[in-house]
């Protein structure tokens, strides 16, 4: 048997725009049969996408994203599937994780502040108090939507994410600050506990060299990842052929997404883009 499958998507409860519910209708209208939220450090929105992808027909894994550290690589993002979500285990972590995210973020404002730019962090302080994550798309929008930047973002050619997180927010960028916590083995360790399995997300987004990439994966299934997110919007068909020949070989399991964010994203718009 088989099923058109998305298994990367965000809502509000971390950087996308609409609320779980409504993500999985998206995915439904798009014809995808078997979904998972994977919102960033947080499963607070998947008993609201569970009940939506149920009432749609559609197949559901509890899921989240974690960020995490690995040696020089500042921001690589492990999803875990099939999570039980009640795991205490795996719930005190992703707050501590969401604690170290907002520690991040706000030291990034600084960084930016200190460039030159105005940021307007109201946004980051209404998602505090509701207890949501707060990422670097955030501080972006932050920026990029104050008036008191945009002749200087025109100036710079950066006038929206796609422009402005390369020059600006990126590992190795001026006002980038990287994560302290948790190394990939700790997010993997964090997702076996709570019953999941665990999927090193996008590799190609993180690292560009591919023989880099197929040694990353290597390490980190040694430290337990049960596979890799092989199929994805931004690959190239070459990439896509080398994840699938090197996991196919190794035996880890293959997964696929368009890692939709919003309707209206740049990029990630829509279901069943890869």
């Amino acid at each position: 048997m088989t099923a058109a499958f998305d298994l990367q998507c965000h809502s509000t409860k971390s950087d996308g725009k609409l609320p779980p519910a409504q993500v999985m209708e998206r995915a439904a209208a798009d014809g995808v049969e078997l979904v998972a939220l994977t919102d960033h450090d947080t499963v607070d929105g998947v008993p609201e996408a569970r009940e939506a992808a149920r009432r749609l027909g559609m197949a559901f894994s509890p899921a989240a994203e974690i960020s995490a550290v690995a040696g020089v690589h500042e921001d690589l993002h492990v999803c875990g599937y099939e999570l039980d979500v009640t795991n205490a285990t795996l719930t005190d972590a992703l707050a501590d994780f969401r604690a170290d995210r907002q520690r991040r973020v706000e030291a990034i404002a600084d960084r930016l502040e200190e460039l030159g730019f105005a940021v307007d962090r109201t946004i980051l302080e209404q998602r505090r108090a509701q207890g949501l994550p707060i990422g670097r798309p955030h501080i972006a929008d932050s920026v990029l939507s104050n008036p008191a930047n945009q002749e200087r973002l025109k100036a710079e050619g950066t006038t929206d994410k796609n422009t402005f997180f390369p020059a600006y927010i990126v590992p190795g960028a001026k006002a980038f600050v990287a994560r302290t916590r948790p190394t990939v083995q700790n997010a993997i360790e964090v997702i076996h506990a709570a019953g999941g399995v665990a999927i090193w997300a996008h590799p190609f987004w993180d690292i560009t060299d591919a023989d880099e990439v197929l040694r990353t994966i290597d390490a980190f299934a040694a430290a337990g990842l049960d596979g890799v997110e092989v199929f994805y919007a931004t690959y190239t068909e070459a990439q896509t052929r080398l994840l699938h020949e090197h996991c196919s070989a190794k035996g880890l399991l293959i997964t696929g997404s368009t890692d939709f964010h919003a309707p209206d994203h740049e990029r990630f718009g829509r279901f069943r883009g890869f």
